[in-house]
Formats: C-alpha cells, sequence, structure tokens
C-alpha cells in the first residue's frame, strides 16, 4: 500500500471548486462524463463511467472532502482527502490519497495529474 500528497494551484475560488468537485452538473460539465455525487455523508459516488467509486465519509462546505475510494477487498479503507487553501492565484487544493493498492499506484497518479486536476484546471483557464 502507498500515500500519495500533492499540491495543485487552480485559477477560482475554493468555494467554486467544493461546487466543482461535488455537483454532479458541474462535475460532468469539467469532466465530460456523467457522476454519481451528493454532500451526503455517507452516499455513494461514481465518477468516469464507474472507474472511481466509493463512499462520501465527511464534508465541510468549500473547505473539505474526505471520501473512500473502492479497490476491491481491501482490508485497509484507500481514503482520499481534498483540503480547498485560499491562494493568490484562486485555490491551492491540498490532496492527500492514502492506502492506494501497490499495483494500481502509477495509474492513481497519473489519473490525479493527468486526468482529474488537469480537466478541472483546464476548465478554469479557459
Amino acid at each position: 500500500m502507498k500515500d500519495f500528497k500533492k499540491y495543485y494551484i487552480i485559477t477560482a475560488p475554493p468555494e467554486d471548486i467544493f461546487l466543482a468537485l461535488t455537483n454532479p452538473t458541474t462535475i460532468h460539465l469539467w469532466s465530460g462524463e456523467e457522476a454519481e455525487m451528493s454532500t451526503e455523508v455517507g452516499s455513494e459516488f461514481s465518477l468516469w463511467e464507474g472507474s472511481i467509486t466509493g463512499r462520501n465519509l465527511e464534508f465541510v462546505d468549500g473547505k473539505k472532502i474526505v471520501q473512500q475510494w473502492y479497490f476491491g477487498d481491501q482490508k485497509e479503507d484507500s481514503i482520499v482527502t481534498i483540503i480547498l487553501h485560499k491562494h493568490e492565484k484562486g485555490t491551492s487544493v491540498e490532496l492527500r490519497h492514502t492506502n492506494i493498492p501497490d499495483e494500481a499506484f502509477e495509474d492513481i497518479v497519473d489519473g490525479w495529474n493527468e486526468v482529474y486536476f488537469s480537466s478541472l484546471s483546464d476548465f478554469y483557464d479557459e
């Protein structure tokens, strides 16, 4: 199991980024894919045609998202924590993803960098 942590700068305020990560309509706008998402704690979510699925664990409006991501029959939960910090250019997004299966680590990191946050950043930079 491996952990990944990275900061991303996105040119939009934290409140907009929070909405972009939690509202299915807004997720569809920047990802181009249908999404199942809710800010109800305990609700299940599905992104990128089901390639990312899990459960929402915690929300702090405009500031924090905590999710459990599913990777089969893992003994330890894979937890994604996204914390939004105000930044002079918009938002500094602090990403922490723990307990990533070794065999999935490179794909997950590439996904965060090349798809997830790249798409979100491109959406606000246009």
